[in-house]
């Protein structure tokens, strides 16, 4: 894939008996799109080829590129003089008529990417490393209704152009260009940021003696009025870093302790302005929907995906860095090849951030996280304290403790769109697919987690929270009975061995009850439950989280006797060609009845969701629940 990069065609010499232009073809400053090339990542193999308009059918000539500097990377091009009438003679005579007029008053390079990354500040690209194919003459208009002298003056200023001075102007008013950092532009930052321009100045000039003095010639005009230009930088970069260090030690003198608790506090103290942040107005986990969606359209080819990824570039930018970078092979012999698919962490990342809120597993929070496969003590049973008289031996006591592992286990779905669907590029589409993937994992995770039903299969599933629990026998049906209903769930719950707290306990109930608890009013017409409201509330001084997957159970959970391993991640893989039988309860195994319904036919996009979870519940008595469906 071929990249490009537009910069002013600065022509510092033009011979019409060689048809020879020297100039600039990149430099450092952001492009249109805000895009940078850094100089002195450029790679090349001389000569390359000089064509028009990126025209691969179109070439006027041939190119020689310099070593690139700090400023960018300056070229030689020669144009042939052709006697022959033909095609070719007159497209190089036009392409030399135009650049000796101004009609083609820029340049382009075309390159390949070898490494970049994503400026989120400008939200652009830098590329670090690349290797430069071709350089075109074009014509670059602001707009469509642009003219040539606009597209000049606009690329002086945009792209910092340096353009000769004028006769009145001495060298001490030049104005340099330092190389770009993307350290903090503080004082002490821009000593270093200019004592590397003035030493990569300095080497261009020991290149150009260099290269006169082993030919045994003294410089050209164009190496001249370089090897002078850069002299007068260095002068005044010299200058420069006097009134720069001069400022930095005013400053430190001046300077006082900023008192504050965290960024903002800090900020203010310190009279800046408020920190301003630009993010894209999307919604959330859009960029990893469009990778889903991407991947199922490019059928898994990762190259096509990432073009695909393209047209998002604007607002999702990292989708198409995330898919280019998992197109590179891993090698046996790179220990850090799986590194390049770590851009795709942030994109799995929102998707989850989004996903919890959603199970009731996220909204209790106070789980403890433990890691797969690796033993995890839990405290069985707690000390002997006593008073002790003065002089009287002190009790000794110990306390009991056993040992878990909770092993691997995964939750998957199936999820089966139209192809149609996959290729609509509207936020409609893909709020369809967003709101079955949530919607689904969540339904599935938060009934898995507290059906009493659901009994633990060996290195398959885990034990919902309430598997071989006894319910609590209700009070009724009526809100008052819920007060008592809660009242014994904590009472038994405090009542446990070891005695667990309730302080941070929650209490998971449907949003049927949720909504019979809200409507429940006392005798004098006000609120039984006043902090209560169908999408959840306090009751009795616990928080409740409705999920309508939990049916007529109400439950009681202390988070922190609850074991939970999560990679924190969904892994998504595609099909067309599969064949699958259409039920939320396949067939294991299928049997000769099993009706299985071919994707590739029906023209249907397979969308497999797996998430690595498990928990178990580790200590007793930290659950308890009763089953009751309330009616205000």
């Amino acid at each position: 894939m071929l990249t490009r990069a537009y910069s002013v065609l600065r022509v510092k010499r033009a011979d019409p008996d060689t048809r020879t232009i020297t100039g600039t073809a990149s430099t450092p400053e952001p492009d249109r799109l805000g895009d940078i090339v850094e100089p002195l990542g450029i790679t090349f193999k001389n000569p390359v080829p000089l064509l028009l308009y990126h025209d691969t059918k179109r070439p006027v000539g041939s190119v020689r590129f310099f070593p690139p500097t700090a400023d960018g990377l300056d070229f030689e091009a020669t144009l042939p003089s052709i006697d022959d009438p033909g095609t070719l003679k007159d497209r190089i005579d036009e392409a030399w008529q135009s650049i000796t007029t101004g009609l083609l008053a820029a340049v382009s390079i075309g390159f390949r990417a070898i490494e970049e990354t994503y400026m989120t500040d400008t939200q652009a690209f830098r590329f670090l490393k690349t290797e430069v194919l071709e350089l075109s003459l074009v014509t670059i208009p602001a707009n469509a209704g642009a003219t040539i002298d606009t597209i000049k003056s606009l690329d002086r200023a945009a792209l910092g152009a340096r353009e000769s001075l004028p006769s009145d102007v001495g060298p001490s008013a030049r104005v340099v260009r330092a190389i770009r950092s993307t350290a903090v532009n503080k004082y002490g930052d821009q000593i270093k940021t200019w004592e590397a321009t003035r030493a990569a100045k300095a080497a261009r000039q020991v290149d150009l003696m260099a290269t006169a003095t082993d030919a045994g010639v003294t410089l050209d005009g164009a190496q001249a009025d370089e090897f002078d230009t850069l002299a007068a930088d260095i002068k005044g970069i010299d200058a420069h870093l006097v009134r720069l260090r001069a400022t930095e030690q005013a400053n430190l003198a001046a300077a006082v302790p900023v008192t504050g608790t965290d960024p903002t506090d800090g900020a203010n103290a310190r009279g800046a302005s408020p920190r301003i942040s630009v993010k894209s107005t999307v919604p959330p986990a859009t960029g990893f929907i469009r990778y889903v969606r991407a991947i199922a359209i490019a059928r898994g080819n990762l190259m096509q995906a990432a073009e695909i990824a393209k047209q998002w570039r604007d607002s999702t930018p990292e989708v198409e860095l995330a898919i280019k970078a998992a197109v590179a092979a891993g090698t046996t012999t790179d220990a850090t090849w799986a590194g390049p698919l770590a851009p795709l962490t942030p994109l799995a990342s929102e998707f989850m951030a989004l996903l919890r809120p959603a199970t009731v597993i996220g909204k209790i929070g106070t789980l403890r996280q433990v890691p797969f496969n690796v033993s995890v003590p839990q405290q069985t049973g707690g000390g002997s304290y006593s008073w002790v008289g003065e002089g009287a031996p002190k009790p000794v006591s110990k306390l009991a403790f056993s040992a878990t592992t909770l092993g691997i286990a995964k939750c998957t779905g199936i999820i089966v769109i139209s192809e149609e669907l996959a290729r609509v590029s509207t936020p409609s589409a893909e709020e369809v697919i967003r709101a079955d993937m949530i919607a689904g994992i969540a339904q599935f995770l938060d009934v898995a987690f507290t059906d009493p039903t659901k009994a633990a299969v060996a290195n398959v599933s885990p034990a919902s929270i309430t598997n071989g629990l006894t319910p609590i026998t209700s009070a009724g049906t009526t809100p008052s009975n819920a007060r008592t209903d809660i009242q014994a769930l904590a009472s038994a719950m405090l009542g446990a061995p070891n005695y667990i707290s309730t302080a941070r306990a929650v209490l998971i109930m449907s949003e049927t009850n949720a909504l019979a608890l809200t409507s429940a009013l006392n005798n004098l017409g006000q609120p039984l439950f006043p902090d209560m409201t169908p999408t959840g509330g306090i009751v009795m001084g616990y928080r409740v989280i409705p999920s309508q997957a939990v049916g007529n159970n109400v439950i009681m959970v202390n988070g922190e006797g609850i074991l939970m391993a999560d990679d924190g991640g969904v892994e998504i893989d595609v099909s067309r060609e599969a064949s699958v039988q259409m039920d939320s309860a396949p067939d294991n195994p299928a049997l000769a009845t099993t009706i299985l319904t071919s994707l590739w036919q029906n023209n249907l996009v397979g969308l497999r969701a797996d998430r690595f979870i498990n928990w178990k519940r580790a200590r007793a008595g930290t659950v308890q629940y009763t089953q009751q469906t309330y009616v205000a």
